[in-house]
């Protein structure tokens, strides 16, 4: 039944949405037209064109509302929060691990996979959290494999894996892998952090 009231509700959004926007259109259409001519308006005239450009405003910020919530029905529906897991990564200082390329797996199944630009790697560098993964999975106990490659410190190919068992239960699942430097042996090693909401 809450699927159908969710279809239900973002139709009727989706038809919102299409009605307001096509009000827009028409709204600059016309206001264009009243701008070219704008050296012939008289002071009331003007103040007409100011009422109607707020009112175009106002739809368009309807319409950015709107859209909003049509991006959550739709989250609510894609990952319900009993199967949803979502998969995050960090880096947290770099100086003994400059990540290249991540890889995760859940159940021995790819399901992730990422290669990393300088910019995005300095980017977790200075503290940034990069949403690798979010998906669906059933309630019970998974194993999660993540393969981190990259280079060290004095600049050899390296590889950090770890691998995480968990258990999904009825809230939404958040995991991070945090890529630490362990100051102890000068390496690196892959931290694993559970948030359930």
């Amino acid at each position: 039944m809450n699927k159908v009231n969710f279809i239900v509700k973002m139709k009727t959004l989706t038809f919102l949405l299409l009605a307001i926007s096509g009000s827009i259109f028409c709204l600059q259409q016309s206001h264009a037209q009243e701008v070219s001519s704008a050296q012939q308006m008289s002071t009331s005239q003007q103040a007409t064109s100011s009422a109607l450009s707020k009112e175009v405003q106002q739809l368009k910020s309807q319409v950015l509302q709107l859209n909003r919530e049509l991006f959550i029905l739709e989250e609510d529906l894609l990952f319900p929060a009993s199967t949803q897991i979502a998969i995050f990564v960090s880096v947290d200082i770099g100086r003994f691990f400059k990540l290249d390329s991540v890889e995760i797996k859940i159940d021995e199944q790819d399901v992730a996979g990422f290669l990393y630009t300088d910019r995005q790697r300095v980017a977790l560098e200075q503290g940034g959290i990069q949403k690798l993964y979010l998906g669906n999975i059933k309630l019970g106990v998974h194993q999660l494999t993540a393969i981190f490659i990259g280079l060290d410190n004095e600049g050899r190919a390296i590889k950090r894996a770890i691998n995480h068992t968990f258990e999904k239960e009825d809230d939404s699942l958040m995991i991070e892998l945090k890529v630490a430097d362990n100051t102890g042996n000068y390496r690196a090693q892959v931290v694993v952090e559970e948030w359930v909401l």
